[in-house]
């Protein structure tokens, strides 16, 4: 959100347009459509698997799921460097991966008996 209104106003100070009105309307209106997406997916419970995505499990029982990897564009080596940042050394040792709609992997050890 910062870089494409950074982007418009950009393009409004060099291009020789020197007018307040362009980038306070292109800043206007993104700020618009990011307030109504967001009253939208709070209001209206349908829309939000549409709006915000769904999570989408990638390790189950230590097993990876390779078809929900190549569906997130996730190689199993950047998941293990992820699974390393939350101190678990294999993906073995995992019960639950999801990645989130934030963009986050939540980890969930299998318990150890």
């Amino acid at each position: 959100m910062l870089v494409v209104l950074g982007d418009l106003i950009q393009q409004g100070v060099t291009q020789s347009d020197y007018s307040l009105t362009g980038a306070a309307l292109a800043v206007a209106t993104i700020a618009l459509l990011v307030v109504a997406v967001s009253y939208l997916s709070f209001r209206f419970r349908r829309l939000r698997p549409v709006l915000e995505g769904e999570p989408i499990v990638l390790v189950e029982n230590g097993r990876v799921i390779e078809a929900n990897l190549r569906r997130e564009r996730i190689t199993v080596e950047e998941l293990a460097a992820e699974a390393r940042q939350a101190e678990i050394a294999d993906l073995e040792r995992v019960r639950w991966a999801v990645l989130e709609t934030s963009g986050r992997i939540s980890f969930i050890p299998a318990r150890s008996e």
